[in-house]
């Protein structure tokens, strides 16, 4: 069974059926490792209305465990990272995808979601946002939690990219 999906109509930047969630672990939904406090809920409420994935490089190996009961992360396997979750949110129509990241290897992900008419936000979440996430990104926020209830709340992401 396909999950609802969230509807935003943002004027002057038109309507986002988000289906699927791909975001990063390492930076963006956890700090050191450890997943943001607060980031639980919000991902289980999240993974009830779109299809939840979590790719990482998981550079503190902590992804499996912190992420257990929630998500299964797809662990990185290749040396350009950056290729491979670019190629992995491929397998989903990128229109109907938000995207998640903060650093150099999120970028083309950011990219590709973005140039197909997904939604692509950088959040920064404690360790930094490289500068090329920034570039590919539909919003810039502070935080997971941020960044998840603004999925979750619509009209506060139409305030936010409206003309």
């Amino acid at each position: 069974m396909k999950a609802p999906g969230i509807a935003i109509e943002i004027p002057g930047f038109g309507q986002r059926v988000i289906h699927a969630v791909v975001s990063d672990y390492t930076g963006t939904l956890s700090c050191h490792g450890k997943l943001t406090p607060g980031v639980r809920p919000l991902l289980r409420r999240l993974s009830k209305l779109v299809d939840l994935m979590i790719v990482t490089a998981d550079t503190y190996g902590t992804a499996r465990q912190q992420l257990r009961g929630i998500a299964v992360p797809h662990m990185l396997a290749r040396k350009r990272q950056d290729l491979e979750k670019r190629d992995f949110v491929k397998r989903f129509d990128l229109k109907n995808v938000a995207a998640l990241g903060n650093g150099n290897n999120d970028r083309l992900l950011l990219r590709a979601v973005s140039e197909a008419g997904g939604l692509s936000l950088a959040v920064d979440n404690g360790e930094g946002c490289a500068l090329d996430a920034l570039r590919h990104a539909h919003v810039v926020i502070w935080g997971a939690t941020n960044a998840l209830t603004l999925l979750l709340n619509p009209m506060a992401l139409k305030a936010t990219l409206r003309f």
